[in-house]
């Protein structure tokens, strides 16, 4: 199979999405074409309307869409996404702003509209998992339930997984992600649950604390660090209490780019979700709302990021929001917070 040098694959983009806009509206000549990953940009300035086409990851880059049309003035948005699941997450996403992108499927040289997904849930893990709470605990791991999985986080790592066998028994691998797990299972083969659990978590602890030398055990997942410091010290963002819940959208592994959220209530007993994001993340805001429709319609959303790592753009795309966010953030040394950091 040829592969297209990506110079090519962008100008192929771009006609097709010039293309499928002409279809239906009247495309001025002075419509500028652009770039946008995994896809392209049109926007007519005569119009303020603009088209953005997606490819891959489409569910993951509504607010990376909101934020060039931001930049681009763009008051009518459209968003074109030949991945029906994709296309319909993006629409649930969408209908959280004030004014929601509209979202089509190509059919042809037609873009048909596309009803948003319905509301994502966060299952339960089966009762013989949670059996297993207890063992995660007294291992010195926070247990967190994630798209129906029992895990066990070190700041956020997870290091341990309860995993349900076709034959209904439960049992918990250790490991950091699926394959570590593989290799652990080999690894800790000579060793008793119980004491494999042990070894996996004094691995990793001897690099998630201060002063240790960098590595990935101790620089995946941070917003999910985040979240453990918030979760140990909730007055960090005024809240009374908090515990883990997985998002709309569970991570497919720990290198992907992420939030990690948390429910609870805040100093006046109203129903709180905090959305923890490090670095500058565009999809904070559509996927903390997300989140917030998830666990908690209607309750108080904060999102939480390091002091270091505010930016404009997240306060511009919360603004867009139909119900409110507020943005807090938690001080520089938020990993010493959580008895941690490098």
């Amino acid at each position: 199979m040829t592969t297209l040098d990506p110079d090519r694959r962008s100008a192929l983009l771009a006609t097709k999405l010039r293309v499928l806009a002409g279809e239906r509206w009247d495309v001025g000549s002075e419509a500028v074409a652009g770039t946008f990953p995994t896809g392209a940009t049109l926007v007519d300035p005569a119009q303020n309307r603009g088209w953005i086409l997606i490819e891959d990851g489409a569910e993951r880059r509504l607010g990376g869409a909101l934020a060039v049309a931001l930049r681009a003035g763009v008051t009518d948005l459209h968003l074109v996404i030949d991945d029906p699941e994709a296309a319909a997450i993006v629409a649930r996403r969408a209908s959280a702003f004030r004014v929601p992108p509209h979202v089509w499927r190509a059919e042809g040289r037609a873009l048909v509209p596309v009803a948003p997904a319905p509301t994502a849930t966060d299952p339960a893990p089966a009762p013989v998992a949670e059996l297993y709470r207890p063992v995660l605990q007294a291992a010195g791991l926070e247990p967190v339930v994630e798209g129906g999985s029992l895990l066990g986080e070190l700041l956020g790592l997870e290091v341990a997984r309860v995993v349900v066998g076709d034959d209904g028994t439960a049992r918990v691998e250790a490991g950091v992600g699926r394959f570590d797990r593989e290799v652990g299972a080999m690894m800790f083969a000579h060793l008793a649950e119980h004491d494999s659990l042990a070894r996996a978590v004094e691995i990793v602890a001897g690099y998630r604390v201060v002063g240790a030398q960098r590595h990935p055990l101790n620089t995946l997942v941070p917003e999910r660090w985040l979240r453990s410091t918030l979760l140990a010290d909730p007055s960090l963002v005024g809240a009374v209490a908090l515990r883990p819940v997985g998002s709309a959208i569970p991570r497919r592994n720990l290198n992907e780019e992420g939030v990690a959220t948390a429910v609870g209530v805040d100093l006046q007993g109203r129903e709180l979700v905090v959305v923890c994001s490090t670095g500058v993340y565009l999809d904070l805001v559509p996927a903390a709302a997300d989140d917030r429709l998830t666990h908690a319609p209607g309750a108080r959303l904060l999102l939480a990021l390091p002091e270091l790592d505010t930016a404009a753009i997240t306060a511009d795309l919360a603004a867009l929001l139909a119900e409110p966010a507020e943005l807090v953030t938690v001080p520089g040394d938020w990993r010493n917070l959580a008895g941690g950091g490098i």
